[in-house]
């Protein structure tokens, strides 16, 4: 029931601040920029296109068979990503124009150097003819003429200028359409091309000098689906290969499909090629996909799966524990995060690696003898600006963290998920080399 009352509360605030986007939206690109009422009819019909089902995609791919829902809600996420940049560059071109704006008016409402009064000379019976003289005129008898200093009243402001106006709106929104547009296409081309390679070296307590320079290949949150297929499994396979390594290491989120749709693309994994193989750890991702079939799949295709257990890495005379621990999100389950159990009779002397999806635990399996943690799940946010956002919330977002002699890598992920975009947190394939 709790569970329920939060996704409920989540639907309702997502979708209301989807909708209010959408409002602005059409504002901006539409009713702004002309008066013609099927240009504006338009717009309504194009904003609520877009705003229906990103407001459905929070609750009907979780309902319905993701397999038949998840292509399409890809789509509407792309599109939710265009949003986000379409705003921040409507904000940032506003917020410009106003400025210099603002500078004008300014300038215009700075005092004007006083000026002495100028002399003008005026025939005396102009003033008595009338009586008084007129409120712009300071009069001074002198010879039979009136010498007078003139005062000019300021000018009422001029009618707004509609023209101008629309014409600014126009240029405003054809700037944010480019610039957004840049940006979108940029973090659609970088989420699609192939990871970085990130590298790193790490003295892990407790290796044996025989192990001194053992590279470990990290993968995480690759997120094979309905956009990653077969494709790009080969070509991230042949990039790992290419690195020689002597261990490959999966920290979860590596699926988000069944196993009978997504099993071919997945298999590319069995052409991994590493000395001491390669080994998998499950992330929330995995659950929502049935966890334990997939385990199984894994295995039959020759991936080690540790579900809270750890195993020898090694020979008789150098070696390391590699621990695997189910995903921190599912340690309420049947069957879910317990390092007690992943660690049950390890010699706490031992070098020691330890596969986790979330870095959620890190301290306490710093001080339960890990040497390192792999990890993922972040994303490192992703896209801007949620990069941002994930850096406040999470505490280790991604890249090397050190504790003492312990160490902490949170991968920025390999593939992707939901909008397929990447900007400021590239993918990566994660080298590292551990040190005695």
């Amino acid at each position: 029931m709790e569970s329920l009352v939060r996704f409920a509360i989540f639907a309702l605030v997502s979708g209301l601040i989807t909708v209010l986007v959408h409002v602005y939206l059409y504002r901006r690109l539409f009713a702004d920029t002309s008066e013609d009422p099927r240009w504006r009819r338009s717009g309504m019909w194009v904003m609520g296109a877009l705003a229906v089902p990103l407001v459905l995609s929070w609750s009907v791919t979780r309902f319905l068979p993701m397999d038949a829902t998840f292509a399409v809600a890809t789509a509407i996420w792309t599109w939710m990503g265009a949003a986000t940049y379409l705003l921040f560059a409507f904000w940032t071109l506003g917020g410009a124009r106003w400025g210099a704006e603002w500078m004008a008016r300014r300038r215009e409402n700075d005092p004007v150097p006083e000026v002495p009064p100028v002399p003008v000379a005026v025939e005396a019976p102009m003033a008595a003819a009338g009586g008084a003289p007129p409120a712009s005129f300071v009069a001074a008898p002198s010879d039979g003429l009136s010498p007078v200093a003139v005062s000019v009243r300021p000018e009422a402001p001029g009618p707004v200028d509609v023209e101008r106006r629309r014409f600014l709106a126009r240029a405003t929104a054809g700037g944010a359409l480019l610039a957004s547009g840049g940006v979108t296409g940029f973090g659609m081309w970088r989420a699609f091309h192939e990871p970085v390679v990130s590298e790193v070296a790490v003295r892990l307590p407790g290796l044996p000098r025989a192990l001194d320079g053992y590279t470990l290949v990290h993968l995480s949150d690759i997120h094979v689906g309905p956009v990653i297929r077969r494709r790009f499994m080969d070509e991230l396979v042949a990039r790992c290969d290419a690195l020689r390594p002597d261990l490959v290491c999966i920290t979860g989120d590596l699926v988000d499909g069944h196993v009978p749709s997504l099993g071919p693309a997945v298999s590319a994994l069995a052409e991994l090629k590493a000395r001491h193989g390669v080994y998998f750890v499950t992330g929330n991702h995995e659950y929502y996909w049935n966890a334990a079939v997939w385990s199984d799949a894994l295995e039959r295709m020759g991936i080690h799966v540790l579900r809270n257990r750890h195993v020898r890495i090694g020979d008789a005379a150098a070696s390391f524990d590699l621990v695997g621990v189910d995903d921190w999100s599912a340690r309420r389950g049947p069957q879910g995060y317990d390092l007690a159990a992943a660690t049950l009779g390890r010699d706490p002397e031992r070098a020691s690696v330890l596969l986790a999806h979330q870095p959620s635990n890190w301290s306490v399996a710093a001080e339960a003898g890990m040497g390192l943690q792999l990890s993922g799940h972040t994303h490192g946010g992703q896209f801007f600006p949620f990069t941002l956002a994930v850096s406040a919330i999470w505490q280790h977002d991604a890249g090397h963290f050190q504790q003492g002699d312990r160490h902490l890598y949170v991968s920025r992920g390999t593939g992707f998920w939901g909008p397929p975009l990447r900007v400021g947190s590239p993918p990566e394939i994660v080298k590292v080399t551990l040190m005695a």
